[in-house]
């Protein structure tokens, strides 16, 4: 059995008659969707080799892991690693024009000010501009508290008052632990605004189950009982939506029954909402704009499809939500990455509301 080809993984692996010919096969992929022969490229005038020394130039490049045939008969198709290694090393990305930049501040401020209406129209701004599906995810609720009080409202009901730095204040029922007595709502209280104060729940949460744990809270059983019990409450929940816009764009230009199924295996991907928004939480671990092509992650590994996401910041630059593009790897990356780019940075600035 033979092993399997080793995958040049610098440009540095190639001479430049290699990096030509690959360059040209990926680019005329990604404007055609076909598979590219070295009769075409010998055609084209860039290339100014014969059919035969192109065929044995993509042969070796195919022994490298950057190009794959799709029949016996066909031409060549860049694999995931060769489109990896062409948008890192290859691709000049492009810039947006004025006009561009002019219709995505203006579509993404026709929205208005609420955040639901802002992120669905920015999915779909997404979805119509890039030529794939528009993906968004929404800012995880997180304000930084300025105080916590508990109010109890009966035997087993509990009311949490939650103010932020703002002054907004948000109430939330709770279960009352058995037996609670009235001077543990104050001493709970009074635990959290200690330790909450300019933070938010994520940012405290550990810190504070620790001390419970480890007994250095200073709280007796029942404040004690009644703030894990917030913790897990408030801790635990992710109300987040995904907002998705321009499926049907997936399924333009399909035409062989290889691509549909690769179609419908994403439509069943998308569905997993879970998934889709842990990859765009991935966006929040980088500064800019982040790349995934087929199989580098699991969830589209069967699908064989590429995501373009990036951050959207608040007026601190905190990380709060991202958003992207889905679609075929032959997206147009160097158009649709600044597009990301920009519609995150707007969208940022718009939820952020007037400097």
């Amino acid at each position: 059995m033979d092993k399997a080809s080793p995958i040049a993984s610098s440009l540095a692996d190639l001479d430049k008659r290699s990096r030509d010919i690959f360059r040209e096969i990926v680019e005329t992929y990604l404007d055609t969707g076909e598979p590219v022969g070295s009769r075409t490229l010998s055609r084209s005038g860039h290339i100014a080799l014969s059919p035969a020394s192109i065929r044995n130039t993509m042969a070796d490049l195919a022994a490298a892991g950057l190009l794959t045939a799709p029949h016996a008969s066909a031409g060549r198709l860049p694999t995931h690693a060769g489109l990896r290694l062409f948008v890192d090393g290859l691709l000049q990305v492009g810039e947006l024009s004025e006009e561009e930049r002019r219709e995505i501040d203006d579509r993404v401020a026709s929205a208005g000010r609420r955040t639901s209406d802002v992120l669905s129209q920015a999915s779909s701004l997404l979805s119509g501009l890039a030529g794939g599906a528009g993906l968004v995810a929404s800012p995880k609720a997180e304000i930084a508290l300025r105080h916590v009080e508990f109010v109890s409202l009966s035997p087993t009901e509990i009311l949490a008052v939650l103010v932020s730095e703002s002054g907004a204040v948000e109430n939330r029922l709770m279960t009352a632990p058995a037996g609670l007595p009235p001077a543990a709502l104050i001493e709970a209280g009074n635990y959290l605004s200690a330790r909450l104060r300019g933070r938010t729940l994520s940012e405290a949460l550990k810190e504070i189950a620790d001390e419970i744990a480890q007994k250095r809270a200073q709280l007796d059983a029942a404040a004690a009982s009644l703030v894990e019990s917030g913790l897990a409450d408030w801790g635990g929940t992710d109300d987040r939506t995904l907002i998705v816009r321009g499926q049907a764009k997936l399924l333009e230009n399909v035409e062989a029954a290889e691509d549909l199924e690769r179609i419908r295996i994403l439509f069943e991907d998308i569905e997993r909402k879970e998934d889709l928004l842990a990859l765009l939480d991935e966006a929040r671990n980088g500064q800019g704009v982040r790349l995934f092509i087929g199989s580098e992650n699991s969830l589209f590994s069967l699908s064989g499809s590429s995501v373009i996401v990036a951050p959207y910041r608040d007026r601190d630059q905190k990380i709060v939500g991202a958003l992207g593009v889905i679609g075929p790897t032959r997206l147009n990356y160097a158009r649709v990455i600044p597009l990301v780019d920009y519609t995150a940075r707007v969208v940022g600035r718009i939820l952020d509301g007037p400097r």
